[in-house]
């Protein structure tokens, strides 16, 4: 018969009527996490400061991916590097009722297109030159581990808003009500604070 570990090492045995057994929690990963957005340099019009912090739910669309240039030399195929190409970065915040998060981003979002005229902002159009301001500076997104400690962070430069998407408004659920902002980034940037040579 196999010994437990457990029993032989911390003495945990259970006898019918005489309490509730032990849970063993020793060997749990640790899997609880979270992280926050931070938004810097945001357009003026968003909200009275110029940087923003959230919570949120889920974010999808984090990467970067290179295009490869094939060339064809006799009966060899070389590939070489080519255009990168940022994704399209989706956060779903649902903490709507905590602070205003859902009409700072749709104030984010108008700084892009106008739904009043049909009209992208003057601001958002091309060959503005140097003072267009509906790009953010940066958005960190910060994770934090178990101890709200944070432990890495992925950076996004020359960020804004092309979606904002509001989830079905269902109250037989017993569910937060979602929100979805789809973002449109320049330039991505990962590291973690434990590497010495990728930390900022």
């Amino acid at each position: 018969m196999a010994i437990s570990y457990y029993k032989t090492k911390y003495g945990r045995t259970f006898t019918p009527g005489k309490g509730l057994p032990t849970v063993a929690t020793d060997l749990d990963s640790v899997r609880a996490y979270q992280f926050e957005i931070h938004f810097f340099g945001l357009p003026q019009e968003v909200t009275n400061q110029q940087d923003l912090t959230l919570a949120a739910k889920k974010v999808t669309g984090l990467e970067m991916s290179v295009e490869p240039i094939v060339i064809d030399r006799v009966n060899d195929k070389l590939h070489y590097a080519g255009k990168a190409t940022p994704g399209d970065c989706v956060v779903t915040f649902d903490n709507l009722y905590l602070r205003e998060t859902a009409s700072d981003l749709w104030r984010y979002f108008k700084t892009i297109y106008d739904p009043i005229t049909g009209e992208m902002t003057k601001d958002s159009k091309p060959g503005g030159g140097a003072s267009n301001t509906f790009k953010a500076n940066k958005v960190e997104i910060v994770m934090l581990d178990n101890t709200m400690t944070p432990h890495s962070t992925v950076e996004m430069l020359g960020v804004w808003p092309i979606k904002w998407a509001a989830a079905e408004f269902n109250y037989q659920t017993n569910d937060f009500h979602t929100l979805d902002v789809t973002f449109k980034y320049d330039f991505l940037s990962a590291y973690d604070y434990m590497n010495p040579f990728t930390a900022p």
